[in-house]
């Protein structure tokens, strides 16, 4: 396809799609041929110099790019950007096609993926990992506070990458918490959300708590099949399914295929995980979250869901010593694991324990939403990186998945293992009609 047809088919497709709650924004077809145009334009010899030439994306509504509304899935918080966060900008430089702006929970608070107009698996980068999961874009970005780039793959059926905490750079995006959000890469593949994340990972001078690749310690080298390596699961007793046996079932089946790649389970104590885990909506950093739209909130209670307004005023009892005995005990938590990292080469759970019905998210959001983050919440608050994967599906057609987690810096080997855990599996890449199958072997 030439990008012209490309952009076409993309417009028919979300045409007959009608209005389905992925998208906020979408571009019209008249910008998407003009895109194309330039793209086409491009003599063959020099295209080589835009590594992602005609490939088109999508981009969570939290994200700014100029000219278009950021709106954060409130309307009446939303402004038309006049700058481009610069992860955005680099993939346009490198060719790709923006097709439009996707849906979220509202402000990115929740992992329920219905605090919005709309209702969609997995939040809050719902939109952005449906439009990859139903193949409308190649790929998405996302962002990731406490799990809103790993449980939407989860849900989707798809890869969700979130790389080292300021590897990619979150100027121009409408925080949640500015001191740990990521931006996330959703694709079909770990190979693919590795592709842009070479792209797009560098410093940003900036930005405050933009950090250097280059600069770090060197990280674990990549996965090389069958190399063997240890990997770290929860004791029995603390592996947490809330009663979804069949989620308990594929992520034992994910622990034999790691095995089968050379890999050895080691049980960890996963005690200080879930301390991390209690610090993110019920600690210091939900002052974080009023720091960014609280004010906008207060003056406008009626723009907020209830209970995302809930979350948010809970700023307003925390007092100075609270954060700073916060950073305490995340400091403290850190040191404790990181003796862990000595003996595992990465941290093995599900994205989530198990996924609700609406009605049940409804009736008990924020009881289910904490449940919904056992396995997330702590990643970002001890700095670490991850990758969400797909591993199957439950009989009742809900997507099940596993997460590798290891320390910062290690996105390398991350995706160089979850890309031999995926070549080892026999499923659907997201919705499409594409499987594992058609992946690629594995080269140097």
């Amino acid at each position: 396809m030439t990008p012209s047809q490309l952009v076409k088919t993309i417009a028919g497709n979300l045409a007959s799609r009608g209005d389905d709650g992925i998208w906020i924004t979408t571009l019209a077809i008249a910008a998407l041929l003009a895109r194309a145009d330039e793209l086409e334009s491009i003599a063959p010899a020099q295209r080589q110099h835009y590594p992602l030439w005609g490939i088109p994306f999508s981009v969570k509504d939290c994200i700014d790019v100029a000219g278009l509304p950021t709106s954060a899935a409130c309307p009446a918080f939303a402004y038309e950007a006049t700058q481009t966060n610069p992860v955005i900008q680099a993939l346009m430089d490198a060719g790709a096609i923006l097709i439009g702006k996707t849906n979220l929970d509202q402000f990115a608070t929740g992992l329920v993926g219905i605090r919005t107009g709309y209702t969609m698996p997995g939040g809050s980068s719902s939109g952005a990992a449906l439009s990859v999961a139903g193949g409308l874009v190649s790929f998405a970005i996302g962002t990731d506070t406490g799990g809103s780039g790993r449980v939407p793959a989860a849900m989707n059926n798809i890869v969700g990458l979130k790389p080292t905490r300021g590897l990619l750079s979150t100027r121009h995006t409408v925080e949640a918490c500015k001191t740990l959000d990521c931006l996330s890469i959703f694709a079909l593949t770990a190979t693919d959300a590795d592709t842009v994340f070479q792209l797009t990972q560098g410093l940003d001078p900036d930005h405050s708590f933009s950090r250097d690749l280059a600069l770090q310690p060197q990280p674990l080298p990549v996965y090389d099949p069958p190399q063997s390596f240890c990997f770290g699961v929860p004791r029995p007793e603390q592996r947490e399914f809330f009663g979804n046996g069949e989620v308990k079932t594929r992520y034992e089946k994910a622990i034999a295929t790691l095995t089968t790649l050379g890999g050895t389970g080691v049980e960890i104590d996963y005690t200080p995980f879930l301390q991390a885990n209690e610090l993110l909506f019920n600690g210091a950093w939900v002052a974080e979250r009023y720091a960014s739209v609280g004010q906008f909130i207060e003056a406008n209670p009626a723009a907020a869901f209830p209970i995302t307004q809930q979350i948010l005023m809970q700023a307003k009892t925390l007092t100075a010593v609270e954060a700073f005995e916060g950073l305490y005990a995340v400091e403290a938590l850190t040191r404790t694991v990181q003796p862990l990292w000595e003996a595992i080469d990465c941290l093995v759970v599900p994205p989530t324990g198990t996924a609700y019905r609406i009605d049940e998210i409804e009736a008990d959001p924020l009881r289910l939403n904490a449940n919904l983050g056992y396995y997330t919440n702590f990643v970002n608050l001890l700095d670490l990186a991850a990758i969400a994967l797909p591993s199957g599906f439950q009989s009742n057609g809900i997507h099940t998945g596993v997460t590798l987690i290891a320390p910062p810096w290690h996105e390398a080997y991350l995706v160089s293992l979850g890309s031999a855990f995926q070549q080892q599996q026999d499923i659907q890449l997201g919705a499409t009609a594409f499987t594992t199958q058609h992946l690629a072997p594995l080269t140097d």
